[in-house]
C-alpha cells in the first residue's frame, strides 16, 4: 500500500507539473518595444538623406517646431565634403508613451582625408505621432565635443594638401592657413619617413570659447595655446581621424614664422599619431614635433628656447627631463614653455649626436614598447647604446652649452 501511495503521489506531481508547463506555455511573451528599431531606421534615413544632400527627405523625420534649426545645420554642412555619416543608437529611454530620449554615437568621414571616422556622442529627443517618430531636439552628450557646423556657417578652403574649415573667419585668413598647412605636409614627410595620409584637416572656430566647444573642454585651459591636434594615439590607420584645431586668438598674434611653426608642429602629430602610444612620454612626442618644426629653419637654440635660456642664465637649469605633468594646459605659461623647450633640445641632441635616422628609430622603439615603464630605458639601450643616466647627463650638458 505504501508503494502504491508513493506512485500515486508521483503521478499527481507529474500531472501538476504538466498542467503548470501547459499554462506557462500558453502565456504570451511580453512584446519587445519597437521604438529602438524604428528610431534606428529613422536615423539611417537621415544619414542617407544628408549624404545625398536631399533636404526634403531629411526634413520628413523632423518635428515642425525643430525643423528650422535642424535644416540650418543641414545647410551648414554644404561645404564639408562628407564621405560617410552614420548613427549608432546606444540607448533608448522612454519618457512616456509617445516620447523618447536617445543616446547615439554619430560618426563622419571627410572625403579624401579620413581613413577612420570622427565620432561624438549626441542626445536626441523624439516624439511619436500616428505611429511615426520625429526628431524634436539634438544636443551633445554631457562632456562631448561639438562639431564645427554646430557653431555657425562653415567656409571651406581647399589647399593642395589641406582642407581648412572655418566659422566666422575672413577668407584670406583661411587661405593663409591652408598655404601654411600645405608647406607643413612635405616638411613633416621629409623628417618622418614612413606611411601617413600626407594631408591635414584644420578647423578654425570663431573664438577661444568656440575652440573649447570643439574640444569638449573648458576654453580657459587653451588660452595662449595656438593650436591642438585631436586624435587617438596608437590606433592605426582606422583610428578616429585627426583634426588640427586653431585657437584664432593665440594664433592670430603670431608672426608668419610662428604660425608656420605651429602648423608644422601640429601636422607632425597627425603624421606620428599611428605610431605614438601610451608608452611615449610627452617630452618625446612634443619635443619631436618641435624638432620637425624648427628643422631647417636656421633658428638658434637661444631663439627657440628663450624661457629655458633665462633659467640657465639664472643658474636654475633643469636636472631631469620634463615629466608629463609639466605639459598640462592651463599651467604656468613660462614653466610650460620650458617643458616644450627641454623636450625639443632632447630630440635635437639625439639628431645631432646620433643622427636623424636614430631619432626617428628611437621614437618608434619607445612607442612600440608594451607599457610606459621601461620604454625609454630599453630604447636608449637598443637604439642609442646609452643608459638613462648617460643620456640625461648629456642632455643637461647640451642645454647648458646651447643656452649659456
Amino acid at each position: 500500500m505504501a508503494g502504491q501511495g508513493c506512485g500515486a503521489t508521483r503521478r499527481a506531481a507529474a500531472c501538476l507539473l504538466t498542467v503548470l508547463l501547459a499554462v506557462a506555455g500558453c502565456a504570451a511573451p511580453e512584446a519587445a518595444d519597437p521604438a529602438p528599431q524604428e528610431i534606428s531606421a529613422l536615423l539611417d534615413r537621415h544619414a542617407r538623406a544628408l549624404l545625398a544632400r536631399d533636404e526634403a527627405a531629411y526634413a520628413v523625420g523632423l518635428d515642425p517646431a525643430y525643423a528650422p534649426a535642424a535644416l540650418r545645420e543641414f545647410d551648414r554642412l554644404t561645404e564639408v565634403p562628407l564621405a560617410s555619416w552614420g548613427y549608432r543608437v546606444q540607448e533608448v529611454e522612454r519618457q512616456d508613451e509617445d516620447r523618447a530620449t536617445v543616446r547615439a554615437e554619430v560618426s563622419h568621414r571627410i572625403a579624401g582625408y579620413d581613413s577612420g571616422p570622427v565620432t561624438t556622442e549626441r542626445v536626441l529627443d523624439l516624439t511619436e505621432r500616428e505611429g511615426r517618430w520625429y526628431v524634436t531636439g539634438d544636443r551633445p552628450a554631457e562632456g562631448a565635443a561639438q562639431q564645427l557646423w554646430q557653431q555657425g556657417e562653415v567656409d571651406a578652403v581647399r589647399g593642395g594638401r589641406s582642407l581648412v574649415l572655418g566659422v566666422g573667419q575672413p577668407e584670406e585668413r583661411l587661405k593663409a592657413i591652408a598655404a601654411a598647412a600645405d608647406r607643413a605636409v612635405p616638411a613633416v614627410s621629409s623628417a618622418w619617413p614612413g606611411t601617413w595620409a600626407g594631408r591635414v584637416v584644420v578647423l578654425v572656430p570663431a573664438s577661444l570659447d568656440a575652440m573649447g566647444g570643439l574640444l569638449g573642454a573648458p576654453a580657459a585651459s587653451y588660452r595662449g595655446i595656438a593650436a591642438v591636434t585631436t586624435g587617438e594615439v596608437g590606433g592605426g590607420p582606422d583610428a578616429p581621424a585627426d583634426r588640427v584645431i586653431v585657437n584664432p586668438e593665440a594664433y592670430g598674434v603670431l608672426g608668419d614664422f610662428g604660425q608656420q611653426m605651429v602648423l608644422t608642429h601640429e601636422t607632425t602629430h597627425v603624421a606620428t599619431r599611428a605610431t605614438t602610444s601610451a608608452s611615449t612620454p610627452v617630452w618625446l612626442s612634443e619635443g619631436f614635433a618641435d624638432w620637425v618644426a624648427y628643422r631647417g629653419t636656421g633658428r638658434t637654440a637661444a631663439q627657440a628656447a628663450p624661457e629655458l635660456r633665462r633659467a640657465v642664465k639664472a643658474g636654475d637649469g633643469p636636472s631631469a627631463l620634463p615629466d608629463d605633468k609639466a605639459f598640462a594646459f592651463g599651467s604656468d605659461p613660462d614653466a610650460l614653455a620650458r617643458a616644450y623647450e627641454g623636450g625639443w633640445l632632447a630630440c635635437a641632441l639625439i639628431a645631432e649626436r646620433w643622427g636623424e635616422a636614430k631619432l626617428t628609430a628611437f621614437y618608434r622603439a619607445v612607442s612600440a614598447h608594451p607599457q610606459r615603464e621601461g620604454a625609454v630605458e630599453k630604447a636608449l639601450a637598443d637604439v642609442l647604446d646609452a643608459t638613462p643616466e648617460e643620456f640625461t647627463a648629456a642632455w643637461r650638458d647640451h642645454v647648458r652649452e646651447r643656452l649659456a
